[in-house]
C-alpha cells in the first residue's frame, strides 16, 4: 500500500519520515513531495497510485480526486476540510480523516496575542519609539472587566474562554450545542453580539455559519467592539466588515483568515480599513503545533490499516 505525502506538512523531511516510520513501519510505501503545487495534473500524477494520500490546507478539487483512481484514505492535516472535494469523496467512497485538536494553543495564543496588540497599540507604539516620539494618543485599554463573547464552543473556542476568564473577562458563548462551563454564559448570537466588548469566533465553515458574521450583525456590535475572527474567512462578510470599521460602526478587528487564502488581492477592502491587525492565516502554524498535526496524520492512518479509522469527517 502506498502512502503519498503530497505537500510538505511543515516538519523537516527527516524528522517527518522519521515519524512515519515510527508510527507505520513497514506497512506502507512513503512518498514525500517536499514542493507544493496547485496544478491539477501535477497533483493527479503525484497521487495517480497512492492508497493514501496526506495534504496539509492545500486544495484537492474533484477533479483531483476522482484523477487518483485508487485513493482510499485522505489523512488531512488541518482540522477544517473545506478545501477538500467532500463530495467526490463520498462519491469514490474515500474515507476523509482530519487533525482536530493539533491547534488548539496555538490558534487561542494568537487571538490574545493579536487582541493585546491591537486593545494596547502595540504596533504604533514601536513605531513611535522608532521615530523618537512619545506615547501622547496611544492610550489603550485593559482586559479585566469586559465582555468577551465566544462564537463556538470547541476545544479552541473553550481554551479561549478559559484563558479570557483567567484575564477577569466575563464570557458568554454562542454555539450549536450548549456545555455546562463554569464561568460560561450561554445566550443567543443577537444577545452576545450586542453585549460584548469582544467577540471571537470559532466555528467551523458550513452552509449554516457561512456569512454568519454580515452586516445586520455587524450593526448590532458596540462601537467600542472588537471581532476577532481566527475561524475561517467566509464565516465573516469582508466587505461588510471593512465598512463597518471605516464608519465607526466598531471599533476594530483581528482578522487571519479571508475569503481566499493568502496572498491577498491588494484592493481587498479590508486591507485598507480602519484599526485593523492581519495575519496570513497563521493561528496554527507554531513549530510544537505542526509536530502535533504530523503525529496524528500518521496515526490516523496506522488506525486505517488497522480497521479502527479515527478522527473521520463527513
Amino acid at each position: 500500500m502506498k502512502l503519498v505525502i503530497i505537500e510538505p506538512l511543515g516538519v523537516e523531511q527527516e524528522k517527518l519520515l522519521d515519524m512515519a516510520k515510527k508510527a507505520l513501519g513497514d506497512r506502507v510505501e512513503i512518498v514525500y513531495y517536499d514542493t507544493r503545487t496547485t496544478d491539477p495534473a501535477e497533483l493527479i500524477q503525484r497521487g495517480k497510485d497512492a492508497e493514501i494520500i496526506a495534504v496539509s490546507n492545500l486544495p484537492l478539487s474533484a477533479e483531483v480526486i476522482r484523477g487518483c483512481e485508487k485513493l482510499k484514505l485522505l489523512s488531512v492535516a488541518f482540522t477544517g476540510v473545506d478545501h477538500i472535494a467532500i463530495d467526490a469523496c463520498k462519491e469514490k467512497d474515500v474515507m476523509v480523516c482530519n487533525c482536530a485538536g493539533y491547534s488548539t494553543a496555538a490558534v487561542a495564543d494568537l487571538v490574545f496575542g493579536m487582541l493585546i496588540t491591537l486593545y494596547r497599540n502595540v504596533i504604533p507604539c514601536d513605531a513611535r519609539c522608532r521615530t523618537g516620539e512619545t506615547k501622547d494618543g496611544l492610550i489603550g485599554f485593559e482586559l479585566e472587566g469586559k465582555k468577551f463573547g465566544v462564537v463556538g464552543t470547541g476545544a479552541i473556542g473553550l481554551r479561549v474562554a478559559a484563558i479570557a476568564k483567567a484575564f477577569g473577562c466575563e464570557v458568554l458563548a454562542y454555539s450549536r450545542t450548549v456545555k455546562q462551563v463554569e464561568g460560561v454564559t450561554y445566550t443567543d448570537l443577537n444577545t452576545l453580539l450586542s453585549t460584548c466588548d469582544i467577540v471571537s469566533l470559532h466555528t467551523p465553515l458550513t452552509e449554516q455559519t457561512r456569512g454568519l458574521i454580515g452586516k445586520d450583525q455587524l450593526a448590532l456590535m458596540k462601537k467600542s467592539a472588537i471581532l476577532i475572527n481566527t475561524a475561517r474567512g467566509p464565516v465573516v462578510d469582508e466587505i461588510a466588515l471593512a465598512e463597518a470599521l471605516n464608519n465607526g460602526q466598531i471599533a476594530g478587528a483581528c482578522v487571519d483568515v479571508f475569503d481566499k487564502e493568502p496572498p491577498l488581492d491588494p484592493e481587498k477592502p479590508l486591507l485598507k480599513a480602519k484599526n485593523t491587525l492581519l495575519t496570513p492565516h497563521i493561528a496554527f502554524a507554531t513549530k510544537e503545533a505542526l509536530v502535533k498535526r504530523a503525529v496524528i496524520v500518521f496515526d490516523n492512518v496506522a488506525a486505517y490499516l488497522d480497521g479502527k479509522p479515527q478522527n473521520v469527517v463527513g
